[in-house]
């Protein structure tokens, strides 16, 4: 009770500066200093004891909740007719005082045209005086209140007053800006002056709330993102689709990914959170639903980068009575049906590098504030591209090759001189590849920047890379004034050899000034995993390449499906794989059917060469979901747990409950998971999907918004039986 009594003291005892609001009979508004809040005026009669102080702080209180919480109802779209009072909410974003008597002040409302308000008296002391006086006193960025007579609506009036329907219950359809001369106008709540707003301002990830507020970009994007979820799930509504919610409390079984687990208060008792509903939507196709979906979300405890989050939104699908086929036609009716739908809703807006939708409303404004309007959203023939696993890792050195980038990996190590082949790799009968970059050279065909831009792609080199086993890659670069064209470390006959337009060469014939030929040596083995090390070279000079303006930047939208996945994988250190102890895992996951009769056969005699029904669809280089055909029948899922990837009793018994739902009749099925936070990403024109997410996690899984997670206290490992590891 004596720390309450001093609290008590020093609120009311406080001598604060003040933010005056209001002007005329307002009152005064409390103060908010940075890290607390004082309910104090200067103006404080004496106070004799508690109770009065309790009382007056109660006063006080309700006072400023009074001012801050009542004020009149926005008006509806109807009422916005020229000469008619409305009242409109939002926030005071920008104010233009043309002269003494005349201020102009812009509101942003959300969802909704932009308003354009204007105060202007002729004698002192009158009630517009008054009302001018306090529109330049609210701080900017604060909560208002307006009200005022409508000027003039911008856009579409004619379509809006004639009874079209609104798009919200406030602003009418075909109405980007309204013009009214203010009335009056009531702030909500002040915006500090600590805060410093500029143009392109950014906040750290604690102050999230203000990125998403002065962002345009970022808040574009989150308004863009429920109307892309809204047109995939009417577009599965339309096939006949049901959505169904599956619990976010599951148990433990090893899919592939380290999983969040939750203790209990049960000794010993813990769920997981889904990696994904994988197995309750194989169960519900035993179930008898036919066609299910849903928006789920997914966790998963893996290393984090650009474009993977600890808990994702993924939109889940599963066909019964279908195959890998009919999933992936499907999946390109939801996907070919979005341009039309954001074109119809949002305009694509350019501002220096960044693209991002605007609502088509706000589009007649762009080009005010410094933006361009950019391209629509092209049309996505289908059906898409299907490549085989080996074809995209051959001709492109990845698994979700980027079908934007101009030129293809050859394999050149036959027409090559061993001389060359032992300079580049220690290899002994490596695997050679290479591909030609023409890059875009200035009018004067100055080779000096691009041979600025090769020393800089090579000393920027990842580790990876640059300090492979295999050998880094090794650039050349095509000059005609040079001996052999400056390639004379390939050797006369290598040269010719490479161009002379050889079947599978092309691509090295006719070489010009500036051209780049990048060589690296692998094994030669079988491919596995998701990319080549000259893969990865690709896209690296490629994405470097564009923003130094060596190549053009490509908006196009390359879609495809990758498939003939092999069925299984080596183990490796990253995955955790199934639990099994046979050496390798399922690539997709355990529950993947085989792609052919022969690889069924080839399960029991050799399964590291068979393919699995697995299909990814990728675009641009970003892969946004993978999918498979299932294994429907109990016995052959339990042979592959047990047999093939030699999980033993206690984990096969994890999967009980499937291999039960797969006994009862459960019919043929397959199903796909798109990464719904990478679709808008991409579609958004973003790398990263924390443009997309309103409160993403860091590098380090952090919400440093709210400081998540948290330490454990002793009370909480009390309570769920848990411990502290020891040290060492």
């Amino acid at each position: 009770m004596s720390q309450l009594r001093v609290s008590l003291r020093r609120l009311c005892s406080a001598q604060t500066s003040r933010i005056r609001c209001c002007v005329g009979n307002l009152p005064r508004q409390f103060h908010v200093a940075p890290g607390h809040h004082s309910y104090t005026t200067s103006s404080s009669p004496p106070i004799r004891d508690e109770q009065d102080a309790q009382k007056i702080i109660g006063q006080k209180m309700r006072k400023a909740w009074t001012q801050s919480s009542q004020f009149p109802d926005a008006s509806q779209a109807k009422d916005f007719e020229h000469g008619k009072q409305v009242t409109v909410h939002g926030f005071l974003a920008r104010r233009r005082v043309k002269h003494s008597k005349l201020v102009f002040a812009d509101i942003q409302v959300d969802n909704g045209p932009s308003i354009q308000i204007t105060s202007a008296f002729e004698e002192p002391g009158s009630p517009e005086h008054k009302v001018s006086t306090m529109l330049r006193m609210v701080p900017l960025y604060s909560p208002v209140s307006v009200t005022g007579a409508v000027v003039k609506l911008h856009g579409s009036p004619s379509e809006a007053v004639e009874g079209a329907k609104p798009v919200t219950d406030t602003f009418l359809h075909g109405v980007s800006r309204v013009d009214l001369n203010l009335d009056s106008i009531q702030p909500l709540n002040v915006f500090p002056k600590d805060i410093i707003v500029s143009d392109g301002v950014q906040f750290p990830p604690s102050a999230r709330h203000l990125q998403i507020r002065f962002s345009k970009p970022l808040r574009s994007r989150l308004l863009a993102r429920p109307k892309i979820g809204f047109q995939l799930r009417q577009t599965l509504e339309n096939l006949g689709f049901t959505e169904v919610e599956t619990p976010i409390l599951f148990k433990s079984t090893p899919e592939g990914a380290r999983e969040f687990l939750v203790p209990t208060r049960r000794a010993n008792m813990a769920y997981a959170l889904p990696q994904s509903p994988q197995q309750y939507k194989q169960i519900l196709m035993a179930s008898g639903v036919r066609s299910y979906y849903q928006f789920a979300r997914c966790f998963r405890d893996e290393d984090l980068r650009a474009d993977r989050q600890p808990e994702f939104t993924q939109l889940d699908l599963e066909m019964s009575f279908a195959t890998g086929k009919d999933v992936m036609n499907t999946v390109e009716t939801l996907i070919s049906e979005l341009p039309t739908a954001l074109n119809a809703q949002f305009q694509v807006v350019n501002k220096g590098d960044d693209h991002y939708p605007i609502p088509r409303r706000d589009s007649a404004s762009a080009d005010n504030t410094g933006e361009g309007l950019g391209s629509r959203w092209p049309n996505l023939p289908t059906p898409f591209l299907r490549l085989a696993y080996q074809d995209a890792m051959s001709r492109f050195g990845s698994d979700k090759p980027d079908l934007r980038i101009p030129f293809e990996i050859k394999r050149v190590d036959q027409v090559l001189p061993a001389e060359f082949v032992s300079k580049i790799t220690h290899l002994e009968k490596p695997v050679v590849e290479a591909f030609r970059f023409r890059p875009n050279l200035g009018e004067d065909g100055d080779l000096g920047p691009v041979s600025e831009f090769v020393d800089n792609f090579m000393k920027a080199l990842p580790p990876a890379l640059a300090k492979s086993a295999d050998g880094a890659p090794v650039p050349l670069i095509y000059n005609s004034k040079k001996p052999l064209g400056g390639l004379s470390s390939l050797g006369y006959d290598g040269v010719e050899d490479l161009t002379n337009g050889a079947l599978g060469l092309e691509d090295f014939q006719d070489l010009q000034d500036g051209d780049i030929l990048v060589f690296q040596a692998r094994e030669d083995k079988p491919f596995q995993g998701g990319s080549t090390a000259l893969g990865t070279s690709r896209n690296l000079i490629y994405q470097q390449a564009v923003s130094r303006g060596l190549l053009p930047r490509d908006f196009d939208l390359k879609f495809l499906w990758v498939v003939d996945f092999p069925m299984f994988t080596p183990d490796n250190d990253a995955d955790p794989g199934q639990g099994g102890h046979a050496g390798f895992s399922a690539t997709h996951h355990p529950f993947t059917a085989p792609l052919t009769p022969a690889d069924v056969e080839l399960l029991a005699t050799d399964p590291m060469k068979a393919r699995a029904d697995h299909y990814d669809l990728v675009v641009n280089g970003i892969e946004l979901g993978g999918g498979s055909r299932r294994i429907h029948l109990a016995a052959m899922q339990e042979y592959v747990m047990r047999e093939i990837l030699k999980m033993d009793d206690k984990g096969v018994d994890q999967f009980a409950h499937l291999l039960e739902a797969l006994r009862a009749g459960c019919p043929p099925h397959a199903g796909f998971a798109l990464g719904f936070d990478r679709l808008v990403a991409v579609f958004t024109d973003t790398d990263s999907v924390r443009d997309v997410i309103a409160f993403p996690k860091s590098m380090k899984g952090e919400d440093l918004t709210v400081k998540s997670p948290s330490k454990i206290t002793e009370e909480q490992l009390k309570t769920y039986h848990l411990a502290r590891a020891r040290k060492g």
